[in-house]
């Protein structure tokens, strides 16, 4: 369940990209482990089949081109991006780039007991989180967020919730499944052309762990 909590999706193909990649490797998580990639990395997904220029990236971050390129270098070493074309811009050669794979997600080996790569794997994880907490920040800070309550008070669009509770295992799985499935659907469904349209995060988290002395699995859902 815990292998999918890093997973990017898009829409069109590309002929020389992989459809889907596991990534089961120490290289690749370590560069999946800073926020600042990952940014990275989902500024180009969402450009997808596209491509973007580190300054074009940067803008898209609220960054400098400076600060990005040993980032851009390192996503481009574990083969996550890929140069897509070059271009002379003042005389300058300048390269355009491209996720390298249409879908990526975490391999369950990493995060299996005694995984020399499960350390690498939780770094990747926390820096997801780390990147989900400074976009909801900045764009809270700056009120990009859409507002949350209607003007009478009833709910709208965002929805927070964190809680715990103790289940039985096979209503976990069910649980898992039913989040799976929402999820899946997004992907199917694809971007929205509206005019009307906002774009949404969405970052889930479910995980079962055995309170002291019981074999029992707590869940937790964020």
């Amino acid at each position: 369940m815990i292998a999918q909590a890093l997973t990017f999706w898009e829409g069109d193909n590309v002929s020389d990209q992989v459809k889907e990649r596991e990534v089961k490797d120490v290289q690749t998580l370590k560069a999946l482990a800073d926020p600042v990639r990952l940014a990275i990395l989902n500024a180009l997904y969402k450009r997808d089949p596209g491509a973007l220029s580190v300054k074009e990236i940067a803008t898209e971050l609220g960054d400098t081109p400076t600060k990005l390129y040993r980032h851009i270098k390192q996503l481009e070493q574990a083969d996550l991006i890929m140069v897509a074309e070059t271009r002379l811009v003042s005389g300058i050669v300048e390269s355009r780039y491209r996720t390298a794979q249409r879908s990526l997600r975490l391999s369950p080996e990493v995060f299996a007991s005694g995984s020399s790569e499960r350390p690498e794997a939780l770094a990747a994880l926390l820096a997801a989180m780390d990147m989900i907490r400074s976009d909801f920040q900045n764009k809270y800070l700056s009120q990009e967020l859409e507002p949350i309550f209607a003007p009478d008070g009833t709910p709208r669009y965002s929805k927070f919730s964190h809680f715990g509770m103790r289940i039985r295992p096979e209503r976990l799985v069910r649980l898992r499944n039913q989040l799976g499935g929402i999820l899946d659907e997004l992907a199917q469904e694809g971007d929205c052309t509206d005019e009307d349209a906002v774009d949404v995060t969405l970052f889930t988290l479910l995980y079962a762990a055995r309170p002291l002395g019981s074999s029992t699995p707590t869940s937790r859902t964020t």
